[in-house]
C-alpha cells in the first residue's frame, strides 16, 4: 500500500511544474510517514536471560553439581592416588637409576610407562564420564529453564526473549525471574 500511495505521488510530482516540484516531494515525504507511524507505535518487548548464569547459580544446577561431585568423588581419588603412585615410583627409580643393572632400569622404566598410560587413559575416561554426566544432568535444567522462559514470555507479553547476548541493560534482564521460577 505505502509503494503505491508513494507511486502516485512521485507520478504526481512530475507532471507538476519546477516550481511545486518542493511541495510535491513533501507530500510523499508526509504520506509515507503517516503509513509507517502504525508500525512504529507498536514497541517490542524485548527479554534476555543469562544461561550461564542459570547453569551455575540455580538451585537444581547447584543441586545437580553437588551430585555429580558426589558420584565421581570416589574415582577422582582413585585418580589421585594413581598419580601419587607413579610419583613416587619415578621418584625412587631416580633415586635407585644409577645403582640399578641395565635389565632392573630398563624393566622398571617399562613399568613407569606402563603406569603413567594407564593413568592417562583412566583420566581420559574419567573425564569423558565426568562430562557425559554433567551434559545430562544440565540438558534437563536447560529444557526446564526453556519452559520457565516461555510461560514468563506468555504471561508477561515478551515479543523477544534473547539468551546471548554482547551487552545487556540490566532492565531487560529476567534472569532472576527465570531462577525464581526454577526454584532459587
Amino acid at each position: 500500500m505505502k509503494s503505491q500511495i508513494a507511486h502516485k505521488l512521485t507520478a504526481l510530482a512530475r507532471g507538476v511544474g519546477r516550481g511545486h516540484r518542493a511541495l510535491a516531494m513533501a507530500s510523499v515525504l508526509a504520506a509515507s510517514t503517516l503509513v509507517a507511524a502504525p508500525v512504529q507505535a507498536q514497541a517490542t518487548k524485548i527479554g534476555f536471560v543469562s544461561t550461564e548464569r542459570i547453569l551455575r547459580d540455580s538451585g537444581p544446577a547447584k543441586a545437580a553439581q553437588s551430585k555429580i561431585e558426589a558420584e565421581f568423588k570416589k574415582r577422582d581419588q582413585e585418580l589421585q592416588n594413581l598419580a601419587n603412585r607413579l610419583r613416587t615410583e619415578a621418584q625412587k627409580f631416580d633415586k635407585d637409576a644409577p645403582v640399578l643393572s641395565e635389565t632392573e632400569r630398563v624393566k622398571r622404566q617399562r613399568q613407569l610407562a606402563d603406569l603413567d598410560s594407564d593413568l592417562q587413559r583412566k583420566r581420559r575416561e574419567f573425564q569423558e564420564d565426568f562430562n557425559r554426566r554433567r551434559n545430562e544432568e544440565f540438558s534437563s535444567i536447560v529444557e526446564k529453564a526453556d519452559a520457565a522462559i516461555k510461560k514468563i514470555a506468555e504471561s508477561q507479553g515478551y515479543d523477544l526473549i534473547l539468551q546471548d547476548a554482547v551487552t545487556v541493560s540490566p532492565r531487560i534482564d529476567i534472569t532472576d525471574q527465570v531462577m525464581k521460577a526454577l526454584g532459587g
